[in-house]
Parts: structure tokens; sequence; C-alpha cells
């Protein structure tokens, strides 16, 4: 089984292979950013993607879609610090099979990777009760009202992104990220970029 692990934190990369090294039906490919990664899903046709949420240009819900793109079928896991329910219910709309956090036990990487692999799905028990649980809490964060493109152009601009940048970084027009942006601050009821910008900082996105 081909796992492409695509991590810019070279400590998280290494860790993953340790952690996957003593399974000999297990091979490694690695890349440290959206485009890399995509290219790299391209050229070898892994089994199974390991998506860090958050790459240095566009995001692992970036790369998802581009990924699913190209094989409507790929199996993709995503991997990310945050264990907030919001980001693993929408890796699970974008089409993920699995969702893990880097906070959570190692463990669970390698059996996301092991059930994922098998034609499965997973979620680590802790992040599959938040969402189970989260009832109105889920509801009432901010973040809940954005879709994963939302959430992505959101997390570009508190990067401090243009629109312009932002359009040539997720391959869509200039006019619709203006008005993505706009849709979200009716969405959130804030009335600036800026504004935006530090809901995205107080909500861990940024």
């Amino acid at each position: 089984m081909r796992v492409l692990i695509v991590d810019d934190h070279p400590i998280v990369a290494s860790g993953c292979r340790a952690l996957l090294a003593g399974d000999p039906e297990i091979a490694i490919l690695e890349a440290s950013d959206a485009e890399s990664g995509e290219q790299a899903f391209v050229a070898e046709h892994p089994d199974i993607c390991v998506l860090d949420i958050n790459l240095p240009t566009v995001s692992g819900f970036e790369l998802a879609r581009r990924i699913l793109a190209h094989a409507a079928t790929a199996r993709i896991i995503m991997f990310s610090m945050n264990d907030d329910p919001i980001f693993a219910t929408r890796a699970i709309e974008i089409g993920a099979k699995g969702y893990v956090s880097k906070s959570g036990d190692p463990c669970d990487l390698v059996e996301a990777i092991r059930e994922v692999g098998k034609g499965g799905v997973y979620l680590p028990p802790g992040i599959a009760q938040k969402i189970a649980f989260a009832g109105p809490a889920l509801a009432q964060s901010p973040l809940s009202k954005l879709t994963s493109r939302e959430l992505e152009i959101l997390r570009l601009l508190s990067a401090g992104k243009s629109l312009s940048e932002i359009a040539w970084l997720v391959h869509s027009s200039y006019k619709t990220v203006a008005n993505t942006s706009s849709i979200m601050r009716q969405k959130l009821g804030v009335r600036t970029s800026a504004e935006l910008v530090r809901l995205a900082i107080e909500n861990s996105l940024a």
C-alpha cells in the first residue's frame, strides 16, 4: 500500500515514517505543499493520501478537492492540529474518509490508514464523540456557518492574501472570491475584511 503524506513540517513527516516503518506492506511518499502533493498524486497514484490541513499555500481542504477532481474514489485522511468537530465535519463533507488530530494518540493515524486502506472510514473515538454530542454548541460556532471553500478563503484572508491572490491560489475568478467574501461577512454578521480576519484568529483558523 502506497501512502502519500503531505505535510510541511519535517518533524511530523519523520514521525509518520517512524510510525509506519514497522509495516513492510506500506511504502511512504512525501510532499510538503498542495502543489507538490497534487503532482505526486497524479504521478504516483497512491492508495491513500494523508493531508495536513494547514499547508503553506492553499490548505489540505483545497488539495483534497483537487485530488478528488482527478480521482473521485481517492482515499483521503485529513491530518490536523485542530480537533474542532467543525473541521472534521467539513472534511467528511468534501469526501475525506478519515480525520485524525495531531494532538491525539499517534496510533490513531496508523489505525486510520489501515481502516481506510480496507475501504472503510475512520474517526478517532474522541472526535466522533465530539461530533455526536456537540449539538447546539456545534451550531453556535461561527465557523459552522461556513462551507469548506469559505473556510479556505477565510484562512487565506487571515494569512494576508489579497482577493486577487486568493483567486489565483484556489483556481477561481476574482469575482467569485469577492462574492464569497461578501457572503461570509453576511453569514457572520461582520462588515469588514478586518473583522473577518479577527474572527478567524479567535477561532484558531489563522
